[in-house]
């Protein structure tokens, strides 16, 4: 039971935080045109582009967060971008009456507030890998670094 509960059930539940996402990708795929119309639904310019650098996130940040190869950053890079998409694509509150089951908008806020609830679920995987203290390290040496590589480069010069 307790190889159940301390190894099958952090992978389950990695499995479902990122399982949307491949699929996504998929969809994109198949619905293209209908993918870039949403892609160019913002201010943003390069529909094109936008869409291939959201299907590389949405099939890559899955499988390092399943498999644990640089889960942190992917947990990072995928929590960044379902914020950022659910800002510029899922801005409900532009919609007069989202509210409204009948509404344009109304989608919009449940695919919002599903966004947010991953950038949870991806923010509590930065902390199960200790992200954010493996990040105030790197942080810390870089600093020790540059300090030294600063001052003997100063004690070099003439």
């Amino acid at each position: 039971m307790e190889a159940l509960v301390n190894d099958a059930a952090p992978l389950v539940a990695k499995i479902f935080i990122v399982l949307i996402f491949p699929f996504s990708a998929l969809d994109k795929v198949i619905n293209w045109e209908s993918a870039l119309e949403q892609a160019n639904s913002s201010f943003l310019p390069g529909g094109p582009v936008l869409l291939v650098l959201a299907m590389g996130v949405e099939i890559i940040t899955p499988i390092c967060i399943v498999f644990g190869w640089y889960a942190g950053w992917a947990a990072f890079v995928l929590a960044g971008y379902c914020a950022v998409t659910a800002l510029l694509y899922h801005n409900f509150w532009t919609y007069p009456r989202y509210w409204a089951a009948d509404s344009e908008g109304h989608p919009h806020v449940w695919d919002f507030f599903k966004n947010f609830a991953i950038v949870g679920g991806c923010i509590y995987i930065m902390l199960g890998v200790h992200f954010v203290a493996e990040l105030e390290q790197d942080v810390e040496q870089l600093s020790r670094a540059t300090s030294a590589a600063v001052g003997a480069d100063t004690h070099e010069r003439p």
